[in-house]
């Protein structure tokens, strides 16, 4: 088993305080910036959520390009 099978098993089991963690990260760093990064501070969270929320879901094969093939042909931009 690969570490990150192990992440992705970890998070299938403890979503629920992984989203506590995004939630309190995601608060403590509106307090610090006053609120002035409040719109992209909660894009963040959302963001962070939909990646726990895909990572926790078993693995299927046809995943890995179906999703976005750019990601395996290193990005699709031009250095």
């Amino acid at each position: 088993m690969s570490f990150m099978d192990k992440v992705k098993n970890l998070l299938g089991q403890h979503g629920d305080k992984v989203d506590q963690a995004i939630e309190k990260a995601g608060d403590m760093a509106d307090r610090k910036t006053g609120g002035k990064y409040s719109s992209q501070i909660d894009t963040a969270q959302e963001q962070a959520r939909k990646f726990v929320e895909h990572s926790g879901e078993p693995h299927r094969p046809d995943q890995d390009t179906a999703e976005d093939p750019a990601r395996h042909t290193g990005g699709g931009q031009a250095s």
